[in-house]
């Protein structure tokens, strides 16, 4: 029996982004992912000033220049107000932000993490949000939170990707430095699955915030040209703003089950907008009745996407044939050359007896192909002039290690099996 030559096609992402401090019960937690409470002497008070303002809290007077008066949503007199400095000019202006933050970090309130959250770690904040009808039970609230997870996850992937390079189909291409960059994204739960947000600090991540801006309003004009027209030319100009079978499939995803999704962005206040985009972007809305639209454009992706010419260096990892002589299949871990993890290739005789002793001693192999579409470009086709690749002794050293651990590898390539 022999492991599978390829990982699946369509692989669960694992989960990059790191959990919003809203998932943990109780007041703002001082050892959060965020950071704990922001130093109020490092608050600017105009940022706090519009994250209020974001939230739905409106300013009713105060002292002028010197404080502003603050009250929350809901009805009047249902919580404290808030006192907020105009500037750090006066000696009272840090006391006046250490309570504000003070209260907030108190309030049971979801808004209120998230601007402790934005002020800790100025960050560009995505929200989503999905029509959902009332579940009848916590079962179904649950089912709905893990797809708003899932979806959300997938769209902030694809928008990595995007940055990473333009496709219509990125495939494995890409994909381990796109899913690093989420790393540092705060997400938070998704009660009832409806609505969700996202944190994208500015440092790391503007240009995936940036990015997923241009895509989704792309994606929306393509679709909104395509249930106008029938024509899909719309989706392949949409290629190079950032639209992809990866946003298509996420954006079917966050749609399905609903009667529709909206997602909005908002820029840190802290960093100002970027280049080329709104001050305040519109948000943008997907219906039921964009999903054929969005079908047939991810089919249309995946079809059209170009094989690649590529020459790779690797590490034979797999080796595999039906008998002690003739052409075989090999596995290789890829070193350089293309932006994927793995690779399968066919091999005749003579280049898979290459391939096997470079894998004995522990030596990578470089070889010329064509990466293909297929499976998500995880297979090399057309592969000519395999030639064993000489590594310094460290290199060599950990490729040995790799192949001890991989015993039944070992084997396969020494019986020819």
């Amino acid at each position: 029996m022999h492991r599978p030559m390829d990982e699946p096609p369509n692989e669960v992402i694992p989960s990059a982004v790191r959990a919003h401090p809203d998932e943990q019960p109780g007041p703002w937690p001082t050892g959060s992912p965020a950071g704990g409470l922001p130093d109020p002497a490092r608050v600017d008070p105009a940022v706090l000033g519009v994250l209020l303002a974001r939230h739905g809290w409106r300013r009713r007077g105060g002292a002028a220049g010197r404080y502003s008066r603050w009250t929350p949503p809901g009805p009047p007199g249902g919580s404290t107000s808030l006192l907020v400095p105009d500037t750090t000019a006066f000696p009272d202006s840090e006391d006046l932000l250490g309570e504000a933050l003070t209260a907030l970090a108190r309030s049971a309130e979801p808004w209120a993490r998230e601007v402790l959250v934005s002020l800790t770690v100025p960050s560009d904040e995505i929200r989503w949000r999905r029509e959902v009808p009332e579940p009848a039970g916590g079962a179904a609230a649950w089912t709905g939170a893990e797809q708003l997870h899932g979806a959300a996850r997938q769209i902030l992937l694809a928008g990595a990707l995007a940055v990473r390079g333009r496709a219509g189909y990125h495939g494995a291409r890409h994909r381990r430095r796109a899913l690093a960059a989420l790393g540092s994204i705060l997400i938070g739960p998704a009660p009832g699955g409806r609505d969700l947000t996202a944190f994208v600090p500015v440092e790391a991540g503007r240009p995936l915030a940036v990015r997923l801006y241009h895509a989704l309003h792309a994606a929306r004009e393509a679709v909104d040209y395509q249930r106008a027209t029938g024509g899909m030319e719309a989706f392949d100009t949409a290629v190079e703003a950032g639209v992809s079978r990866e946003l298509t499939e996420a954006v079917i995803a966050l749609v399905r089950g609903s009667e529709g999704a909206r997602i909005a962005l908002d820029w840190a206040p802290a960093a100002g907008t970027p280049d080329g985009c709104p001050v305040r972007p519109e948000p943008v809305e997907f219906s039921p009745g964009d999903l054929p639209a969005l079908r047939r454009a991810g089919a249309r992706y995946l079809r059209d996407e170009p094989a690649v010419t590529v020459r790779i260096t690797g590490a034979v990892v797999r080796l595999r044939r039906s008998g002690p002589r003739g052409a075989g299949i090999v596995r290789l871990r890829v070193l350089a050359g293309a932006e994927v993890p793995h690779v399968r290739l066919e091999l005749d005789e003579e280049a898979y007896r290459i391939a096997g002793q470079a894998h004995l001693v522990g030596l990578p192999v470089r070889v010329e192909g064509r990466l293909e579409s297929r499976g998500g470009f995880r297979r090399l086709t057309r592969a000519s002039q395999v030639v064993p690749v000489q590594v310094d002794e460290e290199e060599r050293d950990r490729l040995m290690k790799s192949l001890q651990e991989n015993v039944d590898s070992f084997e396969e390539a020494c019986t020819g099996e």
